[in-house]
């Protein structure tokens, strides 16, 4: 039986954006909140949350750039010129603030202080735009001609870009709120709820929003969904229906959790918030790779295209099979590590 190598790699390389997503994610999401905090012990509690694990989240960074750049070579070569600017942006940005994880606990003078703490909740903040935009650079599309990128350096900067930037900045602070629920006690538990309310709302606008800009985009994501400017295709929206109904139902059944009082009669724990703002971001992203399947340049060049050749995907997928286990339990087993509530004192220290 033949092995559809580039499909296969095309879904690693899916899972790993998505677990990055999810997992940076939420400490992007946490560090933005830090800067809102009331005073510095409130945002050293925010960062002790994530302070155990925000670098290996990062792991999934890599794999997912480093997987796109082994095996689909053609789609490295036209996907980084088209979003050199916002990829140096957001790398400049992930270092300020890993930087700042360590240096606001070293920092004696107040301004010193203030500029790490600056450095922390803006390169959160940036980082998650950036990132947005790239989405919605690659979902718009890139043009191509000759097998290169053909277009312009700020071809990426446009009205749905803007949208999406702001849709995901907006999706991570969700996270971050709902991980916050998760982690903390007492006054930043509530406070954490309470933000995850008001967050839950831009999320569930802005999934209907990018939803309709996207099918608006090119011809074949409407037909794909069973739209066209006359009619709506039963037969081909109806299979589809279930994946947009499930994230607007986990945005209700949020809804309903944070709004219960915690400790009442049928309140749900504190980690099912996160889980359920899991399930939403994973309905908009297999969405997402309904509407752009099966191209990895949209909407020029398929994953078979841009594949290497079947013996180095073969290589390479001997050892993610080794590889990935391992990353997997070692993540599972740090998350259990430091699991349970943070208390004053947890974190960095400045020694």
């Amino acid at each position: 039986m033949d092995i559809d190598l580039p499909l296969i790699w095309a879904l690693i390389l899916a899972v790993g954006v998505m677990m990055y997503v999810l997992l940076d994610g939420f400490d992007l999401g946490v560090g933005m909140f830090t800067a809102i905090a009331k005073d510095e012990e409130e945002r050293n509690m925010m960062t002790a949350t994530v302070e155990p694990v925000w670098d290996g989240n990062e792991t999934w960074l890599i794999i997912g750039g480093g997987g796109l750049f082994a095996a689909f070579p053609t789609a490295y070569a036209i996907i980084m010129p088209a979003f050199y600017l916002p990829v140096l942006i957001m790398l400049a940005a992930l270092i300020f603030r890993g930087v700042a994880f360590e240096f606001r606990h070293k920092a004696v003078r107040k301004p010193t202080r203030l500029f790490w703490n600056g450095a922390f909740y803006g390169g959160s903040f940036t980082a998650a735009l950036s990132q947005g935009i790239m989405l919605g650079g690659m979902v718009q599309g890139v043009r191509v001609e000759g097998g290169a990128f053909a277009g312009g350096t700020f071809d990426w900067l446009t009205p749905f870009t803007l949208l999406t930037g702001i849709s995901v900045v907006i999706g991570y602070v969700l996270l971050g709120a709902c991980w916050l629920v998760l982690k903390t006690e007492n006054e930043l538990h509530a406070k954490a709820r309470k933000w995850a309310r008001m967050t839950l709302v831009g999320v569930a606008i802005c999934f209907l929003a990018v939803s309709f800009a996207t099918l608006s985009l090119d011809p074949s994501i409407g037909e794909r969904w069973g739209f066209s400017m006359s009619h709506i295709d039963p037969a081909r929206f109806l299979p589809l229906a279930p994946v947009p109904l499930v994230g607007m139902v986990l945005c209700v059944w949020m809804w309903r959790d944070l709004s219960m009082k915690p400790g009442a009669l049928g309140s749900a724990p504190d980690w099912r918030p996160y889980l359920l703002a899991v399930g939403i971001f994973l309905s908009g992203y297999i969405g997402l790779g309904v509407s752009l399947f099966p191209y990895i340049v949209p909407y020029e060049i398929s994953v078979w295209e841009a594949a290497a050749a079947d013996n180095a995907l073969m290589l390479m997928f001997v050892g993610a099979i080794i590889m990935l286990p391992i990353i997997l339990t070692y993540t599972a087993y740090v998350y259990s590590l430091f699991w349970g509530k943070v208390k004053p004192g947890d974190g960095y220290h400045a020694s």
